[in-house]
């Protein structure tokens, strides 16, 4: 698929995936540490926006940073970031049962609690072990009880380097069907989770770009709020995704590296 009519991406800004665009397992891609470097030189702002649950934010920087991408603390939003603020508005002083691997840094002031605790609030994060059917079957019971449903994401799968992995969107999926109701997002595709992005670039939507391997929860959520959407090869992405998304992606790119060359640079 070729680039939009014009050819060249017109971007002030950038919101970059993590998994499958600059890493693999924590492993840069190939040219993805020196396209971020020539982005940087070129004065553009940017942020990671990662549904990534399974390290804290200030984890994820340092981890990006020994693999040769520079970025601060402060530029990498993370879902369970995204979850606790959600979780202090809407449920302030609920009872909240963690299932996944969310870091409780990434949770700050909100109350953890066991399932034998009756908590208000199920908050399902990334996949992890405990999403076995007992484990699965007590949180359904849980929420046929009354409790409020959370999720970070709806992210499917994700790529490692032994191959691609259930993500816990895949549960949640069963779950949702199984209640008859759905649960609250705070990371991709959320709207909100890409306005705090915005936010952190202090940028209007029609002046970023979003680069992700995810064409529903990457690139159409983020086209669906005004960000022009750029799908790379890389990660999980594969081309059968465009047959079956909702849309197209803005751009469709072999991955990170050529995006200094889609900006002109």
């Amino acid at each position: 698929m070729p680039a939009r009519p014009g050819g060249r991406l017109q971007a002030d800004g950038l919101l970059l995936d993590m998994d499958g665009v600059l890493t693999v397992s924590w492993d840069p891609l190939p040219g993805a540490v020196a396209a971020v470097a020539a982005l940087r030189s070129a004065g553009l702002p940017m942020a990671v926006l990662t549904n990534t649950t399974s390290r804290s934010r200030a984890t994820i920087a340092a981890a990006l940073r020994r693999s040769g991408f520079v970025f601060a603390d402060e530029e990498v939003l993370t879902a369970s970031v995204a979850a606790g603020a959600y979780l202090r508005a809407n449920h302030s002083g609920a009872r909240v049962f963690l299932f996944g691997d969310a870091p409780p840094a990434d949770l700050d002031g909100v109350q953890l609690a066991g399932l034998d605790e009756a908590p208000d609030v199920v908050l399902v994060t990334g996949a992890d072990a405990s999403f076995t059917f007992e484990g699965l079957n007590r949180v359904f019971r849980t929420l046929l009880g009354g409790a409020a449903l959370v999720a970070t994401h709806r992210t499917l799968s994700w790529m490692t380097r032994d191959g691609a992995c259930l993500d816990a969107g895949a549960y949640l999926l069963g779950l949702e069907r199984a209640l008859g109701r759905t649960a609250a997002i705070t990371g991709k595709p959320a709207p909100q989770f890409f306005a705090a992005g915005l936010q952190a670039l202090g940028l209007p939507a029609e002046r970023v770009a979003m680069v992700g391997d995810d064409l529903d929860n990457d690139v159409l959520a983020a086209q669906a709020v005004g960000v022009t959407g750029v799908l790379v090869r890389t990660g999980k992405s594969r081309e059968d995704d465009l047959d079956r998304g909702a849309g197209p992606p803005d751009y469709l790119i072999d991955s990170v590296a050529d995006l200094p060359r889609l900006l002109g640079l």
